[in-house]
């Protein structure tokens, strides 16, 4: 089904590029947030499309952010890698995120230049340290199992093994994904950041095999959902016969929907002494990030702090 292009905007408008936008606290969130923040008459629209859409749509909506003098921008959830592959050359200037990782998850305009950036390493990064102890993996030892092979898994393992972590990284990395195509991506591109630790890349069409990989993590691990299943599309990339590996810490990237992936852990938390984080924070970071860039505003700690409270309600 093709995309259907908003109308020509008549006032400061930001788009939200997702597959069911119309769900998301966001749109309840955004005025409250525009208010507080200054933006006088900014609006934010959702533009849906399917999940892998065809590139010719998002050269479309690309198209029509550049050129509609309104249309300051877009935050861009799902589609990160599929729309940098199908739209990088409309682009005036690209960060070095984004060029090295592949993928956009922010669209802004300066001086003329339509701009694209790669935010997601900066937000993942800030998310996970709300609720990662200090020099947890230099002290426990444990390993990160991150499923789904996306744009979001790339940020989270770019942050890992950053070299300002200074020997504080996990023992290692395992990817696993339902398709074969996006792991050999995240590989290569990964590999460009000369990992300081092992990671392995698992091919996990089912989720019983999930479950195989899951069982073999040492204990103090962080086990993360990365794969959109229980938000954009029913179920979970574990079966409800998966055991958590004991004092660990589980990460539901999603915070809306059936979170299915959160339950089953959850369900285990008293037991196996897990802590499971949803994907709250991490949705304030990646929506302040990139509002502060299309705006081209500055977003302190302390107003960070505002738009939180402000968002809580919605959560």
């Amino acid at each position: 089904m093709a995309v259907e292009l908003p109308k020509k905007a008549t006032q400061p408008t930001m788009y939200f590029i997702g597959v069911t936008t119309k769900q998301s606290s966001i749109m309840k969130v955004f005025p409250l947030w525009a208010e507080e923040l200054g933006l006088k008459d900014a609006v934010l629209k959702g533009i849906d499309m399917e999940i892998h859409a065809d590139p010719d749509d998002y050269r479309k909506v690309v198209d029509f952010i550049k050129n509609d003098e309104q249309s300051l921008g877009a935050l861009v959830t799902t589609h990160k890698i599929d729309l940098y592959n199908a739209a990088k050359d409309m682009f005036e200037y690209l960060d070095p995120y984004a060029k090295a990782f592949g993928e956009l998850s922010s669209i802004s305009k300066k001086e003329g230049r339509l701009e694209g950036y790669a935010k997601d390493p900066i937000s993942s990064g800030l998310a996970l340290e709300a609720f990662l102890p200090e020099d947890y993996w230099r002290s426990y030892g444990g390993e990160v199992f991150i499923m789904g092979a996306g744009g979001s898994s790339i940020a989270v393992t770019s942050y890992l093994i950053n070299k300002k972590h200074n020997g504080n990284y996990p023992s290692k990395i395992i990817v696993s994904n339902r398709s074969k195509p996006r792991l050999v991506s995240m590989e290569k591109i990964i590999k460009q950041l000369n990992p300081p630790i092992p990671i392995e890349y698992h091919l996990c069409p089912q989720p019983e095999d999930n479950d195989k990989l899951l069982e073999k993590l040492k204990p103090h691990s962080l086990i993360i959902n990365a794969t959109g299943l229980g938000k954009d599309r029913p179920g979970s990339p574990l079966t409800d016969a998966c055991e958590f590996p004991r004092d660990s810490l589980v990460w539901e990237f999603n915070y809306r929907g059936d979170l299915d992936f959160m339950h089953q852990a959850l369900r285990q938390k008293d037991n196996k002494n897990l802590y499971v984080e949803d994907g709250w924070i991490y949705f304030i970071h990646g929506w302040t990030q990139v509002i502060a860039e299309v705006f081209h505003i500055d977003i302190d700690s302390a107003r960070l702090k505002r738009l939180s409270e402000i968002a809580q309600s919605y959560r």
